[in-house]
């Protein structure tokens, strides 16, 4: 699923985005419902959703101010094949979208994992890998934690990162909604700061800005934290700094990762709730020695704080982190494709269709490899002596 820095119009491809989707335009109706009671089509909910009078016909319906009408999700779902996309339209979601947002019956084949790595490569300015293994480990984790009655206290399970609980409508779980809940939940917590209030907003231009010194290392690793809420709301300081130190801990990373031993480019702490800029300030005074960071950029945090928590929880963190340690997941990547390629797997699919080459994979390939080869560089320079350089002074 991807999300345009200018928003407004996400846009959900295949049968995984989409049905992330399902789980993020739920739990963004829910969020909104929790903050704006009233029922009024304000700034913030205007910028995922349209106001329609279902009354009128065509575009004559928008309605800028006032009362919510119906509400019609900014957003553009594509899919290969209509299964998904018709799941959606005939779901508990169908009145959020219409006809006109939808584009399937487009044919495609497996295998291009590597053509997508290209185009991400040229054209995307941030993406946040995620992959399977990582969701299924952090789901296992917090089953045997809320199966355990651990720490003598019950967590609540709407707070769960994982929950579909509270829902609008009731629909059928699914296998891998406790997996797209996390993401969506990441998706909320990304554009938080650009729909509601804050003493530190960030919106996403800002991201790509601080966080993506070079074009084509803006592969950001993200962590989402707390996975779930205890069922005391305070938060006693110890808690509050846990929840800064997951966020940098393996167990807590989207994708099969250890940021504290790789490098960092940069890094942006995103939270939500109730949290004081000097907890911020203190807790990244507190991790700062104990995390790696190039010579050049030894102060490169960006940092936002918005004042409304997500539903269910007190307070949350989603950090993104510019990391050498995404290199071994493009390893992993091109080694899976390149057994595929030298069986010529799938590649009939596309060499059949007008202007597709054999020529586009190799490139592709050679995209990934200069990549990596960059990643590697960084890496090189990680067991360098750090240099002293003189600050700038200023006579007076």
């Amino acid at each position: 699923m991807s999300v345009l820095p200018s928003f407004p119009s996400p846009i959900a491809v295949g049968q995984c985005g989409n049905q992330i989707g399902c789980c993020f335009w739920d739990l963004a109706l829910r969020e909104h419902a929790a903050v704006n009671q009233k029922g009024i089509y304000d700034e913030a909910i205007s910028s995922f959703f349209r106001n329609v009078d279902t009354r009128v016909v065509g575009d004559g319906g928008s309605i800028s101010k006032g009362k919510i009408c119906s509400l019609k999700a900014r957003a553009v779902l594509i899919d290969m094949e209509e299964g998904v996309v018709n799941e959606i339209l005939q779901g508990p979601l169908r009145d959020v979208f219409d006809s006109k947002q939808l584009i399937t019956d487009i044919s495609g084949s497996g295998n291009n994992c590597i053509l997508a790595m290209k185009e991400l490569n040229e054209h995307a300015d941030c993406v946040l890998p995620i992959d399977n293994q990582s969701l299924f480990d952090i789901i296992s984790k917090i089953d045997l934690v809320v199966n355990s009655g651990k720490l003598g206290t019950a967590v609540k399970p709407k707070s769960l990162v994982t929950s579909s609980a509270g829902a609008f409508k009731k629909w059928q779980e699914k296998p891998f909604d406790a997996m797209n809940n996390i993401v969506a939940n990441l998706l909320l917590n990304l554009t938080s700061s650009a729909r509601f209030e804050g003493s530190l907003n960030m919106d996403l231009n800002e991201i790509s800005m601080n966080l993506v010194p070079f074009p084509q290392l803006h592969y950001l690793v993200s962590s989402l934290t707390p996975l779930y809420t205890l069922a005391d709301v305070n938060i006693p300081p110890r808690r509050l700094d846990q929840m800064f130190s997951d966020a940098f801990s393996k167990d807590h990373q989207l994708i099969q990762a250890d940021p504290k031993h790789s490098l960092y480019l940069a890094c942006a702490l995103m939270v939500r709730g109730n949290v004081q800029i000097s907890d911020l300030r203190r807790n990244i005074e507190r991790l700062k020695p104990s995390l790696q960071f190039v010579s050049w950029n030894q102060e490169g945090w960006k940092t936002s704080l918005c004042s409304v928590p997500p539903v269910g929880h007190s307070h949350s963190l989603l950090a993104l982190a510019n990391n050498t340690c995404v290199k071994p997941t493009f390893l992993e990547l091109r080694e899976r494709f390149m057994r595929l390629y030298k069986k010529k797997a799938h590649l009939h699919h596309y060499l059949q269709i007008e202007g597709m080459e054999e020529s586009c994979f190799t490139e592709a390939v050679s995209s990934l490899s200069a990549l990596i080869q960059e990643y590697s560089q960084l890496d090189a320079t990680k067991s360098m002596p750090m240099e002293d350089l003189p600050r700038l002074s200023v006579a007076v």
